[in-house]
């Protein structure tokens, strides 16, 4: 017996499927761009070591990793996503560190290098980055280019609660956060926000309150959910080997997103229900599966469940 599942119908926005909608059924796929960036508080500018659960190669292909020079970069995993996943146009993503943190001309240059490859497939520019990275110029440059392509800006969110911010050595409280996109309410930008669930010290009632805050902003477009992980060269791993904290195994998770998803702005569509990390470099939680059947697990529990994206939204 088929079941809604079956036919691409969830209980949640898909990015998967808004993508299939919004390019005339193509097969759309983002291909990773290492810009050689770093960030603030790595570089002494807020502080080093960066951001107490990042090791940003645990989560950068080792594609990107190997090929120092953009086109090569863009040409391969073009190359690569045609022949291994049938993709037809291409969005491409500057994911690593924050990919805003340099003068405006050196921007522009990065950014007209990488949407000269491959003209006519590529789609869509997203570009990741932390909220005090961002000035009037680049939030304009970034805006000139959603006249040829789709342009998402992603900004690391991560928590909503400054509390957590400050132990994280995250070098950003939630208000710079807030401010800049009460000044992107007009902005072409289709705006994406990156959250992780799971950190030491907060409740499920403050988890699900991510959400509340979120619905504050109807100009956000996107949402990336990720659980927390525990990863080798990170602030955080030395804290949890010296000292095991409580984290995320696949059923608890699973059951904390049939919560929050009620709680979202139905609008809101979803880029990732989860994260998924270098195994080389995870210490925990791994949960042993494929991402397709992660993937799988969620989204039959969702469907098993009655769980409706927003269906609990206060009005």
């Amino acid at each position: 017996m088929r079941t809604p599942l079956d036919d691409g119908i969830k209980g949640y926005r898909s990015y998967g499927v808004w993508l299939r909608q919004k390019f005339a059924g193509k097969r759309v796929f983002k291909v990773i761009v290492d810009a050689g960036f770093t960030c603030p508080n790595r570089d002494g500018t807020k502080g080093y070591g960066g951001c107490s659960y990042c090791n940003v190669d645990s989560y950068i292909p080792s594609l990107p990793r190997s090929l120092p020079e953009i086109r090569d970069q863009i040409e391969q995993g073009i190359l690569r996503a045609r022949n291994h996943y049938k993709a037809e146009k291409f969005i491409l993503y500057f994911q690593p560190n924050t990919n805003t943190y340099a003068p405006v001309q050196q921007l522009k240059a990065l950014y007209d290098e990488a949407l000269s490859v491959c003209p006519e497939d590529v789609v869509g520019l997203s570009v990741g980055t932390r909220p005090d990275c961002l000035d009037t110029e680049k939030i304009a440059l970034l805006e000139s280019y959603s006249e040829r392509v789709e342009v998402d800006l992603e900004l690391g969110m991560e928590s909503i609660h400054d509390s957590t911010l400050a132990q994280l050595n995250r070098g950003c409280p939630h208000s710079e956060l807030t401010t800049l996109l009460e000044s992107l309410v007009h902005s072409p930008l289709k705006l994406c926000l990156h959250m992780i669930f799971g950190f030491p010290g907060e409740s499920r009632d403050m988890m699900l309150d991510y959400a509340r805050e979120i619905n504050r902003f109807p100009q956000v477009r996107f949402v990336k959910l990720h659980h927390l992980h525990i990863v080798q060269g990170s602030i955080l791993a030395a804290r949890y080997q010296k000292e095991p904290f409580p984290l995320f195994d696949l059923p608890g998770y699973t059951d904390f997103l049939c919560e929050f998803l009620p709680e979202l702005n139905p609008e809101i569509i979803i880029q990732r229900l989860f994260g998924i990390s270098d195994l080389s470099l995870l210490i925990a939680p791994n949960w042993q599966l494929s991402k397709s059947s992660i993937q799988a697990h969620i989204d039959r529990a969702i469907q098993q469940r009655g769980v409706i994206q927003g269906s609990q939204l206060q009005t």
